[in-house]
């Protein structure tokens, strides 16, 4: 009997309702935000002193006195800080455009034209060269210079152009490079000439070089009137038949009476103009299309002039 009893009160055990689990509060929903709306932003909270007020200040109160000092100090640490430090820039520019700056020698022949102790005659007599275009800026105070036209582009017509700077392109793997070439002449009416050509990337540059080059190759022309129709004795033109040669092209200089005038083209007379050459002949023969063999076959020709002995 007992047993039946424990197996009935299982039974209604397993039979009853098991209790629930505790049920968790729901969360209350949230307002839906209509479109556009912004959540407002918190402001940090600002705590103000405050500060002296005049009365104060005009009294001399001490406790004020080291507020406004500690105040100053700070803001004098920080404009150091804030301010960018400059960096030094000289009084003087050494050679700036306008400004004169001395020469100083490099060569011996420099120092003894900077000191008076050599002429222009002793110059050229004694054969030495020039290194310095300084040495012919003293000797020439006013030098005359000019440009040759050896450079030029096609025109409409089918003639050139002419131009005083000559572009070469070349083509390399990294693109192309331009180069520029330019013919100065410097002289003196005295009977002195220059001829210099140089070569850089810009015109500028190959202006300075071929001037500097000019003032460097320097010699005396040889001047006087050796055609047979005048016998003036004056030195007007050249005193004997010379030749020079460069390139291709040969030329023949021959002396000219007075008042007969240059018998060159207009380019040439640039020449024998700054030379101080009034009256002159010549005969040609070659490309004398190319101007810079021309004129250094001019120059070939008056050089050897001052070779021969009259």
């Amino acid at each position: 009997m007992v047993s039946k009893k424990i197996v009935k009160d299982e039974i209604e055990i397993k039979d009853a309702p098991v209790a629930s689990a505790v049920e968790k509060p729901k969360k209350a929903a949230k307002p839906r935000k209509p479109k556009g709306a912004v959540d407002s932003i918190k402001m940090p909270e600002v705590y103000c002193t405050k500060g002296p007020t005049e009365e104060e200040i005009e009294k001399g109160n001490p406790e004020v006195e080291e507020e406004l000092e500690a105040v100053g100090e700070g803001d004098d640490e920080i404009i150091e800080e804030s301010a960018p430090e400059k960096a030094a820039v000289p009084e003087v520019f050494a050679g700036e455009e306008g400004e004169e700056v001395e020469w100083a020698p490099k060569t011996k022949l420099g120092m003894m034209v900077k000191n008076g102790e050599m002429t222009l005659e002793e110059l050229f007599e004694s054969g030495q060269v020039i290194r310095e275009p300084e040495i012919i800026d003293i000797l020439f105070p006013g030098i005359a210079e000019n440009t040759i036209l050896i450079g030029g582009s096609p025109g409409k017509g089918g003639g050139i152009q002419r131009r005083p700077s000559r572009r070469t392109v070349r083509v390399h793997k990294s693109g192309r490079r331009t180069s520029v070439s330019m013919m100065t002449i410097v002289g003196d009416p005295r009977g002195y000439v220059g001829i210099g050509v140089g070569k850089a990337s810009s015109n500028k540059a190959a202006r300075e070089k071929s001037l500097r080059n000019a003032k460097l190759n320097m010699f005396p022309v040889k001047k006087g009137c050796g055609s047979w129709e005048c016998s003036c004795g004056q030195g007007h033109s050249i005193p004997f038949t010379t030749y020079g040669k460069s390139g291709s092209v040969e030329v023949k200089l021959m002396p000219a009476p007075k008042g007969l005038g240059l018998c060159v083209t207009d380019e040439m007379k640039k020449l024998f103009e700054i030379a101080g050459i009034k009256d002159v002949r010549i005969k040609t023969r070659g490309k004398t299309h190319s101007r810079t063999n021309f004129i250094q076959a001019i120059e070939d020709a008056l050089k050897n002039a001052n070779q021969m002995k009259q």
